[in-house]
């Protein structure tokens, strides 16, 4: 198994965990569990791969099918101690968006994309995932949630991929070293309820994540 899809599937497994456990906040039975977990595992890869017009990885390595499988029977069986905390999934989620933000902007870099362009889709990548399971859990966006700095941790970490792609340095090393500065970043800003500065006399709307 190569670097690559090792990292893939580890993010698909945090995010489709963050999913199961927003299905099980919600009551949803495991079907739905199920479901919402592998829509924001896969998700945010199928959405890059389209946009490539290459072949989804999550449908030329069926691994990436057991993941959310996976996924959700942990949730499952452990529901009943974690599904009324929102900081495991707050957790799970910024894992998800460290690794597929910067797979993402490397698969870019790699068929050809200019910096600007693989920036875009590794963002795109790594906030795709987690905006189709709020939408489709009717629950407002994280996105969009003017008190949480959801998408600048993606930006930072796909722009530093992007810099440190002309370096020549390994693909594993590049990614690894990326994704946990986003992941370290993505934490703080939780536990410090870091915001991005509004523009004087614009109201704040949105609450920070709980």
């Amino acid at each position: 198994m190569n670097w690559a899809l090792t990292f893939d599937l580890l993010g698909t497994f945090f995010f489709a965990i963050s999913g199961s456990l927003l299905a099980a906040q919600r009551g949803y039975d495991f079907i739905g569990s199920l479901l919402l977990g592998g829509l924001t595992g896969l998700g945010g890869g199928v959405i890059r791969d389209l946009i490539l017009g290459v072949k989804p990885t999550a449908f030329s390595e069926p691994i990436h099918l057991a993941i959310p499988f996976a996924a959700a029977l942990l949730v499952f069986f452990l529901a009943n101690g974690i599904e009324r905390y929102s900081r495991p999934l707050l957790i799970f989620d910024a894992g998800g968006l460290a690794v597929f933000c910067t797979t993402g902007t490397v698969k870019a870099l790699a068929v050809g994309m200019n910096p600007a362009a693989a920036i875009l889709l590794g963002v795109t990548t790594g906030v795709g995932g987690g905006l189709l399971r709020d939408v489709v859990a009717n629950r407002d966006p994280q996105l969009f949630n003017s008190a949480d700095l959801y998408a600048v941790p993606a930006i930072i970490g796909a722009a530093l991929v992007a810099g440190l792609w002309f370096l020549a340095l390994p693909n594993a090393v590049m990614s690894v070293g990326s994704a946990v500065i986003v992941f370290v970043f993505r934490v703080l800003s939780l536990h410090f309820r870091w915001r991005v500065p509004h523009a004087k006399g614009q109201p704040r709307k949105g609450k920070g994540p709980e």
